[in-house]
């Protein structure tokens, strides 16, 4: 039977005691870990968030009542225990923060009884991810999921108490929004009070913190919620958190420095990281060529290299095919990797299929200096030794060759760069390697749509040397925009705004929207802007990314408390779910069979 708490306070948490409380009578509380029976003594390993300790039981200390209940105690029961600290009789465990003491018992009372749990409760735990998540409430009991946790906790605090001292408002703002479909797909919410009609979740709060720059707050953050219905990957959820920002009176440089002493700051309080100032930067365009990514991993090397001008006029039709129809080739050397057997090769080839290329063109160096090759007949030897040696090839390395359109070869070499280096452990996983890409193209062509689309929302500022070529180039036009990468993920982005209103019509008409249909979207903004608007720019770093990735963990589903699984549903609650048929009534809803 459960008993109360009545009377009896906790004082510490299972890892705050030390040595330096020997001799103290404290009350801790907690869940039990491990219960081990030695017959005269009782040995409880007693767990909470801040870690595991030690109690002993012996009925001479704590009488026959107490002793006779924690031969009772199973793994997760939850307990209240007082007692004294004392040294350890035994060795000392190293393994815990509390090793060198134990807590000799003179009372428990049983809080609550466990059944058996699905799976144990422990640090690295070999249970399924689908089980874990069924019972998420038991999951986030281990200790590293409680470590993330803190963790994440005390980074908001970090990020709120830094932005804060540099003059920025917290503001709030709306969730229930207005759909405007540019990007992913929005999550939709029906109004019963106005039928037919439907709030959108937001993407993010893009339009509203361009409009509090509009009403003079000057500086705004918030740890935004934000909602987007796309496919799932490690690094993504449906619903997730980020840290936005937005400042007035500024350009490029005061929104990558106040960004830049903000990771500073959180690195070096979460996990003592020292980030070198000013991070380094290279533009969109360099980030392609050189890694065939814009969102680089620059842990290692294995550089893209463009070999267009070495193999045009040469005798194989898939290089030159390409170049004829203005894409490029491109390569990567495997050093050391001549004698990757053919079975890995051709993986490789399949692996480079996933990502658009019809095939993968293959060159190993001997040792005696020979080439073997997917493509040597095409070619003469001169030709072969010329391509060799642009890419820097020695004897033992692999050369890998894509030729397609730019974009293909770029998605190709820059996927097949990291399966290369992960399957060589080339990847230094202890580094932390920030970078900033900045002069991102400011639209891309959509040909589902056969239109220009923004590359990321259609307030993006252009480069003002580039505004000439809205209208004659208008993919060649830059924006004023910058990510933010650690290694190799995208950790948040942001641009310049456009607050000139003939430059927003401008770009509202290459984007192929008519007056009427740009005021339909963004009325309200636009309307705005009509009454004093100041030049403004901000940023949004992904909070559960910037967490996984000090933490080194694999999914960002180990640093959020309840995430989704990868077709958004919930395991544990069970949602989505069908709903009751009156509830769809009263929103005028009714469900069509597919």
């Amino acid at each position: 039977m459960a008993e109360s708490m009545k009377g009896m306070k906790r004082t510490h948490r299972c890892g705050e005691l030390s040595a330096a409380n020997v001799g103290e009578t404290v009350t801790v509380m907690g869940w039990v870990q491990k219960q081990r029976n030695k017959g005269g003594i009782i040995f409880v390993d007693l767990r909470d968030r801040a870690g595991i300790l030690q109690v002993i039981f012996e009925e001479s200390d704590c009488g026959a009542e107490a002793f006779a209940k924690a031969e009772r105690l199973r793994s997760e029961f939850v307990v209240a225990v007082t007692g004294r600290v004392e040294k350890r009789a035994a060795a000392a465990n190293e393994n815990l923060s509390t090793g060198e003491i134990e807590v000799r018992a003179a009372e428990l009372r049983i809080l609550s009884e466990a059944q058996t749990p699905p799976f144990p409760i422990e640090e690295d735990s070999k249970t399924k991810e689908e089980l874990r998540l069924k019972y998420r409430y038991l999951d986030l009991r281990s200790p590293k999921l409680q470590r993330n946790l803190m963790l994440r906790s005390r980074i908001t605090t970090t990020i709120r108490t830094y932005l804060t001292g540099e003059g920025f408002m917290e503001i709030e703002t709306p969730m229930l929004t207005k759909s405007t479909p540019e990007g992913a797909r929005d999550y939709l919410v029906p109004s019963r009070v106005h039928p037919g009609n439907f709030y959108a979740l937001p993407q993010s709060p893009q339009i509203f913190k361009q409009l509090l720059m509009c009403s003079g707050c000057d500086r705004y953050f918030q740890m935004a919620r934000c909602f987007r219905d796309e496919d799932l990957r490690a690094d993504r959820q449906p619903e997730f958190t980020q840290v936005d920002m937005e400042l007035s009176f500024v350009d490029v440089e005061e929104v990558i420095d106040t960004t830049e002493k903000m990771v500073q700051r959180v690195c070096k309080e979460a996990i003592g990281l020292d980030v070198s100032l000013p991070i380094k930067r290279i533009t969109w365009q360099e980030a392609m060529d050189r890694f065939g990514s814009d969102k680089p991993d620059t842990r290692f090397g294995m550089e893209l290299t463009d070999v267009s001008g070495v193999v045009k006029g040469c005798g194989f039709g898939v290089f030159t095919s390409a170049l004829e129809n203005g894409g490029s080739v491109r390569g990567i050397n495997a050093k050391g990797q001549a004698d990757m057997p053919r079975k890995k090769i051709d993986a490789l080839v399949e692996f480079a299929k996933g990502y658009g290329a019809k095939g993968l063109a293959y060159l190993s160096v001997q040792e005696d200096g020979s080439y073997k090759s997917s493509f040597a007949k095409f070619m003469t030897e001169e030709e072969l030794s010329a391509l060799v040696e642009a890419m820097g090839g020695e004897k033992g390395d692999l050369l890998l060759f894509a030729a397609d359109k730019n974009d293909i070869v770029y998605d190709v070499l820059g996927a097949l760069r990291i399966e290369v280096a992960k399957q060589l452990d080339m990847i230094d996983n202890s580094k932390f390697n920030f970078l900033w890409v900045t002069e991102f193209p400011l639209l891309e062509w959509s040909e589902e749509e056969n239109r220009f689309v923004a590359k990321h929302h259609p307030f993006t500022m252009p480069m003002e040397e580039d505004l000439p070529l809205l209208d004659s180039e208008p993919g060649k036009v830059r924006a004023k925009a910058y990510d933010i990468v650690l290694n190799g993920v995208e950790l948040g982005g942001g641009s310049v705004r456009i607050f000139q209103p003939d430059v927003q019509e401008k770009m509202f008409e290459v984007l192929g929207f008519t007056k009427e249909s740009a005021y339909e979207r963004f009325g309200f903004l636009i309307n705005a802007f009509k009454y004093g608007v100041p030049p403004h720019a901000g940023l949004a770093i992904g909070l559960d990314r910037f967490v996984m990735l000090l933490v080194k963990a694999e999914s960002i589903r180990e640093v959020i408390a309840f995430p989704k699984v990868k077709d958004a549903s919930c395991l544990m609650s069970e949602a989505p779910n069908v709903v009751d048929e009156v509830q769809l009534e009263e929103l005028q809803i009714a469900i069509k069979p597919c």
